[in-house]
Formats: structure tokens, sequence, C-alpha cells
């Protein structure tokens, strides 16, 4: 009996080393949430691995594309990836139970690691279309980016701090390079992009017409960085783009690198000392050195308690997470 009992119970324990013995497929790498491919999230990640793979010291990273901020943020819940980068406006709404995440409940997984780049409102018009300032858009055709993207977002509550409704303009739902085109070719008025300068649409729309980019005004920029978090003011130096012969002033937020409260403090703490160092080897904005006050600065979240022994090694306190 006690035999035939041993023989019921092999499948079982060897099922339970077979379990023990067996990783996750992914168990050796770090899963990095970016967003679509030819993105500046996902170039930024794709460099980033590379880097670290030859590098050597921490496990590599699995670069997963995603449709972006929101999407990576709410992944982080479903433990399907361990690090991601959001926008920082994004990031602050998650944590603030606000707009997309207004119904998500309270609690969340994920820490911030570093701000790495800013990611820069920027508006679009033909250089002979008449329209000088964000309130010429009253009556035009306006793409506001993707339905429900990031840059969508703060197009709306640019227009918004300007005292403009969707009631007042025609909106439209078009991707940079859709709208880089539709405006070429007469079909729109101006479009919004929050991307890295120089964009690429941007600066191949230029190959072909004189643009202008419109500067957000200085009482709208104060109103969108005092009711929304995240949210920077921004120079554009003269020349980025091509035509463009003077300063335009505007408000960014900054890509930030965020992490799994699981990711052990002795990764993340290499991870975001290697960032640093390594910046101008990453995609990066050349207008700023990416330093410890940068990485740590408007950005609405708590750290990881990792990066935190980092940024303390370095003489800067900041808010942990606790896990």
């Amino acid at each position: 009996m006690k035999f035939l009992k041993l023989l019921l119970l092999l499948p079982i324990i060897a099922l339970c080393f077979g379990c023990g013995s067996t990783k996750p497929p992914e168990s050796d790498v770090l899963r990095l949430g970016t967003g679509g491919e030819g993105g500046m999230y996902y170039t930024y990640g794709t460099k980033l691995a590379e880097l670290i793979a030859a590098d050597g010291k921490i496990r590599p990273l699995d670069v997963k594309t995603s449709s972006g901020s929101a999407s990576n943020l709410r992944l982080f819940k479903e433990k399907a990836i361990d690090l991601a980068i959001v926008q920082s406006d994004t990031l602050s709404d998650a944590i603030n139970g606000r707009g997309n995440f207004s119904n998500d409940g309270k609690g969340f997984s994920y820490a911030a690691v570093a701000a790495v780049y800013h990611e820069v409102c920027q508006i679009v018009v033909l250089k002979d279309s008449g329209i000088q300032t964000v309130n010429d858009l009253v009556g035009k055709r306006v793409s506001i980016s993707d339905l429900e993207s990031g840059s969508m977002k703060n197009a709306l509550q640019i227009l918004e701090a300007h005292g403009i409704t969707k009631e007042m303009f025609s909106p439209l739902y078009m991707s940079f390079a859709e709208a880089a085109a539709a405006l070429q070719d007469g079909m729109i008025d101006a479009f919004f992009v929050t991307a890295a300068v120089p964009s690429v649409p941007i600066t191949k729309l230029t190959d072909a017409k004189e643009i202008r980019l419109l500067s957000i005004s200085e009482d709208a920029q104060q109103k969108l960085i005092d009711v929304y978090g995240g949210y920077t003011q921004y120079k554009i130096p003269a020349n980025i783009y091509k035509g463009q012969t003077e300063e335009v002033s505007t408000i960014g937020v900054k890509a930030v690198l965020v992490a799994s409260t699981e990711v052990p403090d002795k990764e993340i703490s290499y991870l975001t000392e290697f960032v640093l160092k390594n910046y101008e080897k990453l995609p990066h904005d050349k207008n700023v050195k990416l330093d410890v006050n940068f990485a740590v600065e408007n950005v609405a979240a708590g750290f990881h308690s990792g990066a935190a022994k980092f940024y303390e090694s370095q003489g800067v306190t900041v808010d942990v997470i606790k896990k």
C-alpha cells in the first residue's frame, strides 16, 4: 500500500521539482515597455538595451513595443513588464488618479528611476498661412494627434489654457507623419507634436514647405504648470528647423524611466547611474545636459529605492515609493 501511494505521488514530486528548476522564460531579462517601432521611446529603449548588453553588469533588456505611456503603466499592474518609458504628465495622472486613470483605483507597483530627456510640445503651421498665435487657431482645421494619445491630451490642455475649446476649431486625429503630409497638401491648417526636438516629421516637412512654430503664451504656460503635474517651460532655440529663425517659447514634459518595485535595488541603482553616465550615447535632448538634478526634478512620482540609493550617493534626497 505504501508502495502504491509512492507511485501515485511520483508524478506530483517530479512536477514540483520541474517547477522549481524551470524559470519563467523572461526571468533572466528585464522587460522594457517603450512605444511603437520608429518612435522615440522605442529608439531610446533599443539603444539602451544594446549598451546594457555590451556592458554585461545587469540582466539584459528585452524591448517591448506598446501603445505608449498609459499602456506601459497599466502593464506594470499585470506584471507584464519590469521597466518602461513614460511621459511625466501621464505618470502624474496615474499617480493622482486623474484623466484616463480616474477609474483605476489607488495603488501602483512602479516607481521612478530617472527623467532622461525632454519631450517638447510643438505647434506647426505653414509660414504663409497668416497664423501667428495659438488664438489664431480658432475656426481652423487642427490635428491634435492620435486619439487618446499623450500628445492629444497636451494639445487639448494647451488650447484650453488659451481659452479655446474643441467646439471652437475642427479637430482631426492624425499621427505626426500623417499630419505633416496633410499640412503640406493643404488639408489641415496646423498640427500638434509632443516629441523630442528636432522631430523627424517636422524636419521632413521643412524640405518641402516653409513652416512656423507657434509660441505658447506665458500666461498659458503658467496655467498648465500650476494645474497639471509634469509640465516644464522650454525654449526651442532658433534654427533647430530649416527656416525657423526665432526662438520658440513653449512647454514640455519629461520622458521618465520607470521600474517595477519588484526589481532588486542593486540593478536599479546600477541602471540609474548607467543612464546618467552614458546619456550622450543614447538619444537625448542636445539642449540639456542630463545630470542628477534634471533626472529628479518635476517627476510626479516617488522613486525606486534602488534609484534613491544612487541619488543619495550624489548628495540628493528623493521621495521613495514603499514596496
